[in-house]
Order: structure tokens, then C-alpha cells, then sequence
């Protein structure tokens, strides 16, 4: 028959060492910078995919790749960084070149344009995306740090 302490018996883990902190943060902000560079790039394929055409009709997979794109960035971000607010990381770079891309350059370039459907729908469905993750990430409980 085995004995178990009592509740107020069990010691507390000890904090972690120095070097597991640093690691730690390390590996954090590494994450978050590939979060941010995630963003970009992903905005890059959507913004070359944004003009794919079949039979001279724009089919639309940008949109598809933005929402599972950007899922996947807000969720690989939050769970590196391991803060709420990590959501924004790849969100603001990806805005960024959304503003970018629907500018005029001096030559009269641009990548989306007006009359452009699938590009329209590819900004409203990435920022819907991010949109929803923040708001989900922010009504989730805390997380529970039991062991």
C-alpha cells in the first residue's frame, strides 16, 4: 500500500535555470521572426496566385490559400511566441503588402486592381481570417499551467 503526500506536502517545481530562460526566449523570438517573414511570403504567393487564370477567368485559389495560409501563420505564431497577441506578428507584414500591392507605381503598375474580384475577395478573406483568430485567442480561457 503506497502512502501519497498530502496537497500541501509536495514541493513547488523549482524555477528553471538560467540558460533554459535564455533558450527559452531564444526560441521564441525566433519564432516570431518567422512568423513575420511567414506573412510576407505567404502574401507574395497570394499576391502571384491572385492572377491565375483558366480558360481566361480568374479562378480564385489566392482566396483559399490566404485562409489556410493565414490560419496556419496565426496558429504557428501563438503557439511559438506563446502570448495572445503573437496573432499580429504575420497579420501586419501581410496588410502591409496587401496596401502595397493595391498602390500605384510610378510607372502605373499594379498588382491589384480594382476590377479584380479574386483580389478583392483575397483581402477580405485574409483579414476576416486574422480577424477572427484575434478575437478567438482573446475569448479562449487562460491556459492552465498545472502539472
Amino acid at each position: 500500500m503506497s502512502v501519497t503526500p498530502e496537497p500541501d506536502q509536495v514541493e513547488p517545481p523549482s524555477p528553471p535555470g538560467r540558460t533554459v530562460r535564455v533558450l527559452d526566449l531564444a526560441l521564441r523570438v525566433a519564432g516570431g521572426a518567422l512568423a513575420v517573414f511567414g506573412g510576407v511570403l505567404t502574401a507574395v504567393v497570394e499576391l502571384v496566385l491572385a492572377g491565375v487564370r483558366v480558360g481566361g477567368h480568374l479562378i480564385g485559389v489566392s482566396v483559399l490559400v490566404v485562409i489556410v495560409a493565414n490560419i496556419a501563420l496565426g496558429w504557428f505564431a501563438h503557439v511559438t511566441v506563446g502570448r495572445r497577441w503573437a496573432v499580429v506578428l504575420p497579420a501586419v507584414p501581410w496588410f502591409a503588402m496587401m496596401v502595397v500591392a493595391a498602390g500605384r507605381t510610378d510607372e502605373g503598375d499594379v498588382l491589384l486592381s480594382g476590377d479584380n474580384w479574386v483580389g478583392l475577395a483575397m483581402i477580405v478573406a485574409g483579414a476576416m481570417t486574422f480577424a477572427v483568430l484575434g478575437f478567438r485567442l482573446m475569448l479562449a480561457p487562460p491556459a492552465r499551467t498545472d502539472t
